[in-house]
């Protein structure tokens, strides 16, 4: 089926951008159904609000920047998943372990954070990157390669989506 999302952006996230097509693209695919996720760099919300609408029961979107927070937070009630969806800042966010962990941002950062993300996901839980060029996408998926088992990566245009499912610890 196909899910609409009504969305006023604030912030960067309008859905058109190859980056979240990718991601999109995954949850249309994914059982999300009880699943507890995590929007890390969440924009305008939209990848949140998917998920929230495909059946996801807890979404913590987390971004650095408070109007990221704002934006997100009126798009979910503009969608009927605001109690569905908590809004938060990276920094002080309390973030227990996710089944299906969510990053459309950079390369350099989603690299950085490869020790943190593999913290974030429950073994047996899912990992959806993307943000990242197609020539960053090796170096990306081996930096997640000691946690994750990495999917084939999928690209569109210039841009890849790298994705795994957690080892157990």
């Amino acid at each position: 089926g196909t899910v609409v999302i009504r969305f006023r952006t604030r912030s960067f996230g309008t859905g058109l951008h190859p980056t979240t097509a990718l991601c999109l693209e995954w949850l249309d695919s994914a059982e999300l159904a009880g699943k507890r996720v995590i929007d890390y760099g969440c924009g305008s919300g939209i990848l949140a609000i998917a998920a929230a609408k495909l059946g996801a029961t807890v979404v913590h979107a987390v971004d650095i920047d408070p109007q990221a927070l704002i934006a997100t937070r009126d798009n979910a009630e503009r969608n009927g998943v605001a109690p569905l969806i908590t809004p938060e800042l990276v920094e002080g966010a309390s973030l227990a372990p996710a089944d299906i962990l969510l990053a459309n941002i950079l390369a350099g950062p989603l690299e950085s954070l490869a020790p943190s993300f593999a913290a974030l996901v429950r073994p047996g839980g899912q990992l959806v990157l993307s943000g990242i060029l197609r020539n960053q996408a090796e170096a990306v998926a081996t930096r997640y390669a000691p946690w994750f088992d990495i999917a084939p990566v999928v690209f569109r245009d210039d841009w890849a989506r790298v994705d795994g499912v957690r080892r157990p610890t």
